[in-house]
């Protein structure tokens, strides 16, 4: 690390994580990949899409996140009539009692929170998935050509329900490379199911202790950006990408057999930054190949678009990725 304060600040973020994941398993049972992969995101200033069956606390644990971190939280439902002011905020008529004065007061929508739930994204229209898209992106919104700024850190999570297909709108590619990771969110073990149970059934409610606030969030993302990287890890993660575009000299025949359209640069970006906020929540001062490994499974799943040979011959995107990582090698 640069100076002696960030590597303090490392080993605080160390002991953060702990309670922070302390915390969280008073209300949700297991998950914990999954939560540090949201920790991860969060620091990355990045945002995550979250694919589940129904059912498995992906709500209840993204709220429970938010209030770990003294953080201000907003949940959407996204509904085929949704419009895109329900999300940003409307202008409304105000009167002044005194002067009988008419003028437009803009009302924010919940999309001015820290941590944003987009329920079900995928069941919206694509005008209204841009709004949020935007705001993702920009980290502002545009209401009667008034650009109003959302508070910091920002941080969306968008839903999608993997086998529930009719009445949806699939987010394009070039929207769904918007996200840092696309998160699997799996069924509990037999035991984790069983302590689940015995939990909700009860009458136990837990006391949550917020471990973390806005400023100090900001804080650690500005100490993600000083994190140093060898160049030799960056080296990997390049290489890794440009592996999985067909039309590149270098990419294995696999790949050309079996993908469409490969990963972008903000993958290369975001495996970087990922292995980075890997490294210090683990009290590294520094991110290794290993680290861009762990994280290329949420980062290149989605910037992954399979053809139908490999649908044909059953091939998922995760083989396709694991694959990879076995083939591509820094010398």
């Amino acid at each position: 690390m640069t100076t002696a304060n960030d590597r303090e600040a490392v080993q605080e973020l160390e002991r953060a994580r702990e309670e922070i994941l302390k915390q969280i398993s008073k209300i949700i049972v297991g998950q914990h990949k999954v939560v540090d992969e949201l920790l991860i995101s969060l620091l990355s200033r990045g945002h995550c899409l979250l694919v589940g069956v129904p059912g498995l606390a992906k709500t209840l644990l993204i709220s429970t996140v938010a209030k770990v971190l003294d953080l201000k939280f907003s949940r959407i439902q996204f509904t085929p009539d949704l419009m895109p002011s329900d999300i940003t905020g409307t202008e409304v008529i105000e009167e002044d009692q005194s002067t009988g004065r008419k003028t437009f007061k803009f009302v924010r929508g919940p999309v001015f929170a820290n941590i944003v739930l987009a329920d079900e994204i995928n069941r919206t229209p694509p005008k209204t998935q841009s709004a949020l898209l935007q705001a993702m992106q920009e980290h502002q919104v545009s209401a009667a050509g008034e650009t109003h700024h959302l508070d910091e850190p920002f941080f969306v999570l968008a839903t999608q329900n993997p086998i529930e297909q009719e009445g949806t709108y699939p987010l394009p590619e070039a929207q769904l490379d918007r996200f840092m990771f696309n998160l699997w969110v799996d069924y509990p073990s037999e035991q984790e199911e069983r302590e689940i149970v015995r939990s909700t059934t009860s009458a136990y409610q837990a006391e949550l202790n917020a471990v973390l606030n806005a400023d100090q969030i900001i804080a650690l993302q500005d100490l993600v950006r000083r994190v140093p990287v060898a160049d030799n890890v960056i080296e990997y993660a390049v290489k890794l990408v440009r592996a999985t575009r067909p039309s590149d000299s270098l990419s294995p025949d696999f790949i050309r057999d079996w993908i469409r359209w490969g990963a972008g640069p903000r993958a290369s970006q975001y495996l970087i930054l990922g292995a980075k906020t890997r490294a210090i929540l683990d009290g590294r001062p520094t991110p290794d190949i290993a680290d861009v490994e762990n994280v290329s499974f949420p980062v290149l799943r989605h910037r992954i678009l399979p053809n139908f040979n490999a649908e044909a011959e059953g091939v998922s995107v995760n083989q396709i990725i694991e694959r990879l990582l076995k083939e591509v090698k820094v010398q």
